[in-house]
């Protein structure tokens, strides 16, 4: 059995049963099964049940908000705005590509080309924003007419069983599967099933590369989601104080616990320190709390072992030179998981903690010389998720974010958009996910001469 523990109270609030490869080969046959008749409905009813699904979403927001807020920690606020409202947008943007014709076969000279779907895909999703990140896969899949099997985090199985329900009831029976467990055990045998023809994992570059690694015995498609660790790069015609201050709330949204997180603060060099005050007062504003308060800003880290792997980070920081200008590794509150919402001045591209995804609240300020200097460093991990670029030219912003190796980048806080594609570059994955490049993914090309 698996427990599940509140990360707010460390109180075991349920249970479940670990699941086994007999159980992955069970839920595989099933879906194989499934596929021929899944395959072969309309473009239009596909639509209808992914608008089911949506209705779903709507009407167990509350549940899904609290539920998530209880297993993995995240502020009720962000639940409610962040942690529901997403998926729900990203499940509307599959239903509305799905209208738009998406299916319709194109014309190139004598040939159609044709979107069909791949066949069993294997879905393994996180822990931090486990609702999304099964949507973004579930809905998409099932709705390129393939059959799923979904491997959610076991450190948050409640928000996966919830999913399943509204899944379950909306799709015919054998179209979708969910499979609790463990990566080591579900997820490699969900990896190395000759009859499952692609896995969607979204996690850390260090589980990825092994899914891929286990994977290619079979040759199936591999869609990847890892690690980042990006950088926000202030120019020196931005205004600091408002760049500071969003940054800070960027790299601590979920905790910290955020792979697209701007865990890096690029500030010209002579403004540095005033950068690293700046940080340092707008990190004072968030109060470790209960994470079921409407009023906290941020919760605790999800588990016991990624409390203390943050903080041995943070100690690393210390030890390698950076100047600790907020938080540090004590413990903020007697009960629970919490970590100090924790600023690095003076830190370097070369330290551990400007190398390192460190998935907490752990932002490192960083000075560059010039514009090239800050793009040079941006680029200098083995990352490429995200990115943001501040500038009072958004002509110049763009200009830097077109330098970026990175998958994503913001320019001056814009809106998260969940229709534009989402990935990244080197050993931050491949693939795309949210809207038509997300249903990408999970379709095969036929091209058929006439």
């Amino acid at each position: 059995m698996i427990e599940v523990v509140n990360p707010a109270t460390e109180e075991v609030v349920g249970t479940l049963a670990e699941g086994t490869p007999a159980d992955v080969d069970t839920a595989v046959a099933a879906a194989v099964a499934a596929f021929p008749a899944w395959s072969q409905t309309s473009v239009d009813e596909r639509a209808k049940i992914v608008r089911t699904i949506v209705e779903g979403l709507k009407e167990r927001a509350g549940e899904l908000a609290a539920t998530m807020t209880t297993e993995m920690g995240t502020p009720i606020t962000f639940s409610q705005k962040v942690q529901v409202a997403n998926p729900i947008a990203i499940a509307e943007g599959v239903a509305d590509v799905l209208e738009s014709g998406y299916f319709e076969p194109e014309e190139i000279g004598n040939s159609l080309i044709f979107r069909e779907p791949i066949g069993v895909v294997a879905a393994i999703t996180p822990w931090n924003f486990p609702l999304q990140q099964m949507v973004a896969k579930v809905v998409p899949a099932l709705a390129a007419g393939n059959t799923v099997v979904l491997k959610p985090s076991e450190l948050a199985p409640k928000t996966a069983d919830l999913l399943a329900e509204i899944v379950v009831d909306a799709v015919p029976a054998g179209v979708f599967h969910l499979v609790h467990g463990t990566g080591p055990v579900v997820g490699e045998a969900l990896a190395a099933h000759p009859d499952v023809d692609m896995v969607s994992f979204t996690g850390s570059t260090k589980a990825g590369r092994r899914v891929s690694a286990v994977a290619s015995e079979t040759v199936k498609r591999v869609a990847l989601e890892l690690g980042g660790k990006s950088a926000c790069i202030v120019l020196d015609d931005a205004d600091l104080g408002r760049a500071v201050k969003i940054a800070v709330a960027n790299s601590f949204m979920n905790n910290g616990q955020a792979c697209s997180a701007w865990t890096r603060l690029l500030v010209p060099a002579d403004r540095h320190d005033e950068a690293v005050e700046l940080a340092a007062q707008a990190a004072a504003k968030y109060t470790p709390a209960d994470p079921a308060d409407p009023a906290t800003r941020i919760g605790p880290a999800v588990s016991k072992a990624q409390r203390d792997r943050v903080i041995g980070y943070i100690r690393k920081g210390v030890e390698e030179g950076a100047r600790l200008a907020a938080g540090g590794p004590e413990s903020p509150l007697p009960q629970g998981f919490y970590v100090m919402p924790t600023v690095f001045g003076n830190v370097t591209p070369e330290m551990t903690i400007a190398q390192e995804e460190i998935f907490g609240p752990v932002l490192s300020v960083m000075p560059y010389a010039d514009e090239d200097d800050a793009v040079r460093i941006a680029n200098s991990t083995i990352y490429g998720l995200a990115g943001g670029v501040f500038s009072a030219d958004t002509d110049r912003a763009l200009r830097v974010a077109k330098r970026l190796r990175t998958g994503q980048v913001d320019i001056n806080a814009a809106a998260f958009n969940t229709s534009a594609p989402f990935g990244g570059y080197r050993q931050s994955g491949n693939g795309r996910e949210f809207g038509r490049f997300g249903l990408d993914e999970f379709c095969e090309i036929k091209s058929v001469q006439r």
